[in-house]
């Protein structure tokens, strides 16, 4: 499955398998139609029940059961695993900015506009944040993943800063300070082995930490020659962690690098004719989805042999 947040405050849910079999030469254009509004979604899956998760420009956090075909709406009321969920909302103080589910499912990351990271209890539906002021960034929180195994999580903020807090005691432990020179970290995401973490800012340049020495490993530079960037944007591996993956605003295209050597591969047009906004790899398969301000998600998979 995969979902999509738009603009016009709706959320669409779809099945991929269903779209890989119209076989529409290799792309998939998904229209977002509907007029501007006022608070743009981001949205998450979690895996082993039917529940979507959205932030908003609204400053709400919504919860849905999306297993059943009826309209969904926001409802104050959520039992999550022993018991059915029909929809649960809660009101943060700050713009929603990202979403990270704990992978035992207990938990959830909320990072808002606000520099305090806060850390929700699914069932009680308590709020935490750390006890250590000093540990918290200083500008809005851009982006939050809980590694695999939920030992750690990492968050990229507007200050520059990407941080790595301890999952159990909810501290930072370490911190890797102007990491793009001092531009804005727009996404910072874990390798599956939980020992690399990589990041993009607004620089347009992707970098790959190694945890255990704390420094960076490799830079992969090349995107941005036709322009400034303007929006936040995520770099991804693809499912196997081969390649890197990086939006590039300006010309519109997907820039890829080989993850081990840094060696840039070629250009992929995307298609859209707007900036590109939001970019996910899927985890299990060579495919991807993009999302543009012109109003369509595009989804791409290559095809087997």
């Amino acid at each position: 499955m995969l979902a999509t947040g738009s603009a016009d405050c709706s959320i669409k849910i779809m099945d991929v398998e269903r779209i890989i079999a119209r076989e529409v030469r290799g792309e998939v254009s998904l229209t977002e139609n509907g007029p501007d509004a006022q608070h743009p979604i981001i949205r998450t899956l979690y895996d082993h029940i039917d529940i979507i998760v959205s932030g908003a420009n609204d400053f709400t956090v919504k919860m849905f059961d999306f297993s059943k075909t009826a309209v969904k709406r926001a409802m104050k009321t959520i039992f999550f695993k022993r018991q059915k969920i029909e929809c649960y909302c809660f009101k943060e103080v700050e713009p929603i900015r990202a979403l990270s589910f704990h992978p035992a499912g207990e938990f959830l990351l909320v990072a808002t506009s606000h520099p305090t990271l806060r850390l929700y209890n699914i069932e009680t539906q308590q709020c935490y944040v750390c006890s250590v002021p000093t540990d918290q960034h200083r500008d809005t929180i851009m982006d939050v993943n809980y590694s695999e195994n939920a030992r750690l999580y990492v968050t990229g903020s507007k200050d520059g800063d990407v941080k790595v807090w301890d999952g159990i005691s909810n501290r930072c432990i370490e911190t890797f300070q102007r990491a793009h020179d001092g531009a804005q970290i727009c996404s910072a995401t874990f390798t599956r082995n939980g020992k690399y973490i990589l990041t993009s800012g607004l620089d347009s340049i992707v970098k790959l930490w190694e945890l255990s020495t704390n420094r960076c490993l490799i830079a992969y530079t090349g995107a941005g020659a036709t322009g400034v960037q303007e929006y936040p944007i995520q770099a991804s591996f693809n499912h196997n962690e081969d390649y890197v993956l990086f939006p590039d605003e300006k010309s519109g295209s997907l820039c890829s690098w080989d993850a081990r050597n840094s060696d840039r591969k070629r250009l992929l047009a995307l298609g859209h004719t707007a900036a590109t906004r939001t970019f996910r790899h899927s985890p299990t398969m060579p495919a991807f989805i993009t999302g543009s301000d012109d109003f369509r998600a595009r989804f791409w998979y290559k095809k087997l042999a």
